[in-house]
């Protein structure tokens, strides 16, 4: 059997995709080597934006209600205590606990039709007609392969789509806690080289994820957490509700989204930072803007070659409302004056965060 599409990777954006491709009527295959739902460092915010992508998918209705908690706009919290906050003005977000939304997306993409099976893939052999896809159960053909295997994507390396990583390095880590939201914001506090992302995921659950430069010598998530006194006393005694997962080095770079019969989807397209919570709204968007690009006939190589030029520049866009936040706000961490002056001037104008809020959400 030809597969018309082979999707490398189980996460968010490789399901979204499977869900995709599976109702537009093609053959489709995923390959996830995790037996189980696997569990992987993520902030689970989703911006407006996200959450209308995830709506689109009929998804929402198989997500467990304890597992989630709407958020309602951004709070930027300094290390004194000054604050400038934003509620968004088209809807609202939502903060999902990642095993929760993958079950869920799971549910609809086998509801949809496609085939999941367990299995890494190794190597990905484009030719003329199909592309091979090599797992560790064996190899496929499949007219379009699609790798959705994360941030250090080994599928986006082996095809010479790699682009220069980015600087410094980053690294981020995060545990949940069991106790009641204390806001129905998104909290972000601040210190020099470190941020801590408070983002509530349940009725009893909140995510706390830090994020922070390469110079930190072995952090754990005590001794992060005890670089924001107000956060740590506001958690004290909240028992952990996971295990800590960390992640990095985050930025990596794609040179391009596609090559012969691949196409790169979700973070292996390209990340910058988790700083602006925009990754899994990226994840989403990009499985939507690859099947709205592609032909009906996968067997066709220059109609299929034009479909996904076609997805690289509609990926664009999306890329940069992403890309040019996130370097701003990460020029703004590497320099803790310029980030102070910054917050307190928006504190003093109000309309200009939500503007800045409105950018990204």
């Amino acid at each position: 059997m030809i597969w018309d599409v082979a999707i490398c990777g189980g996460g968010p954006a490789g399901l979204a995709t499977a869900i995709r491709a599976a109702e537009a009527g093609f053959a489709t295959v995923l390959y996830e080597r995790a037996e189980d739902v696997p569990d992987k460092a993520c902030g689970e915010g989703l911006m407006p934006r996200g959450l209308a992508a995830l709506s689109r998918l009929s998804v929402l209705r198989g997500i467990d209600p304890a597992a989630c908690a709407p958020f309602r706009g951004i709070r930027y919290v300094q290390e004194d205590g000054a604050c400038v906050e934003a509620r968004f003005r088209d809807g609202e977000g939502l903060g999902i606990r990642r095993l929760a939304l993958e079950r869920a997306l799971r549910e609809r993409a086998l509801a949809a039709g496609a085939e999941l099976r367990r299995g890494a893939v190794r190597k990905v052999v484009p030719a003329t007609d199909v592309a091979a896809v090599e797992t560790d159960s064996g190899s496929i053909e499949a007219r379009l392969a699609v790798a959705a295997d994360g941030v250090n994507s080994p599928l986006r390396k082996a095809a010479g789509l790699d682009g220069a990583a980015g600087a410094p390095r980053r690294f981020g880590l995060r545990r949940h806690v069991q106790m009641a939201p204390w806001t129905d914001f998104v909290e972000i506090h601040w210190s020099d080289g470190c941020e801590a992302y408070a983002t509530p995921v349940g009725p009893e659950t909140v995510n706390l994820a830090f994020l922070w430069h390469g110079a930190f010598a072995h952090p754990t998530w005590e001794s992060l957490l005890d670089r924001f006194p107000r956060l740590r006393d506001r958690v004290d005694g909240a028992p952990a509700g996971s295990e800590e997962r960390g992640a990095g080095p985050l930025a990596q770079a794609a040179r391009a989204r596609f090559a012969n019969r691949l196409a790169l989807v979700g973070d292996a397209a390209g990340y910058v930072d988790a700083i602006t919570g925009q990754g899994l709204t990226l994840a989403l968007l990009s499985a939507e803007r690859l099947l709205a690009a592609l032909p009906r006939n996968l067997a066709d190589g220059e109609a299929l070659s034009r479909s996904l030029r076609r997805y690289d520049a509609s990926l664009r866009g999306e890329w940069i409302r992403y890309a040019l936040p996130a370097r701003s706000l990460l020029a703004l961490a590497r320099r803790p004056e310029l980030r102070k002056r910054g917050v307190r001037l928006c504190a003093q104008h109000p309309a200009l965060f939500a503007a800045l809020l409105r950018a990204v959400a």
